[in-house]
């Protein structure tokens, strides 16, 4: 709750619309249950989590009287998440990819198949990733702090994927995460 109080001060206002978990660590619980009482306070307005598995959301279930509105995981072409992402739409659960064109790590926005999608619509390979995250039904907020990559990650509502592009692109899954694993405890708090 302190951490909560200083955010507030910060950004000067007195809520936040989201406010997440960013790890799943030793204090879950304690920490779960006191953001769930600022959100039944109505000092946050959606409560949720960052890189949670099906293991901790399942775990979750044993003590949250108010199940995490949204979960953030890596999630990109390289690394759909398919299994997680069916397990959060069936506990109504909402999807956010972080790192949704893989953090500039790979080689993905110069994968042929995104370009030829891409050349199809008039768009680039960042907008197709984009795309696709949308038609899959996730929330994606990609980062940027060049200009023109901004307006571009907004130009996407011109244009859907049809389901052929979808299954082209489902054929880029390599199950490759960039980001730490959230199951890897061998990490230091």
């Amino acid at each position: 709750k302190q951490a909560f109080n200083e955010s507030l001060e910060k950004l000067q206002t007195d809520y936040l619309d989201l406010y997440l978990i960013h790890w799943h660590g030793p204090n879950v619980k304690e920490t779960w249950c006191a953001i769930e009482e600022l959100y039944a306070e109505g000092k946050v307005k959606a409560i949720g989590v960052s890189n949670f598995s099906i293991n901790h959301l399942e775990a979750m279930k044993a003590y949250a009287t108010v199940m995490p509105m949204i979960n953030q995981v890596e999630t990109h072409p390289y690394f759909p998440q398919d299994e997680l992402r069916d397990y959060l739409k069936k506990e109504k659960i909402h999807h956010e990819s972080w790192g949704p064109l893989s953090q500039g790590k790979t080689d993905l926005l110069l994968h042929p198949i995104l370009a030829e999608i891409g050349k199809k619509y008039g768009k680039t390979p960042a907008q197709v990733v984009l795309r696709w995250h949308i038609d899959r039904g996730s929330i994606v907020i990609p980062k940027s702090v060049n200009p023109n990559r901004i307006h571009e990650n907004f130009a996407l509502f011109d244009f859907a994927l049809t389901e052929d592009d979808m299954k082209a692109i489902a054929k880029l899954n390599i199950e490759t995460r960039y980001g730490r694993d959230p199951e890897n405890t061998g990490f230091e708090w």
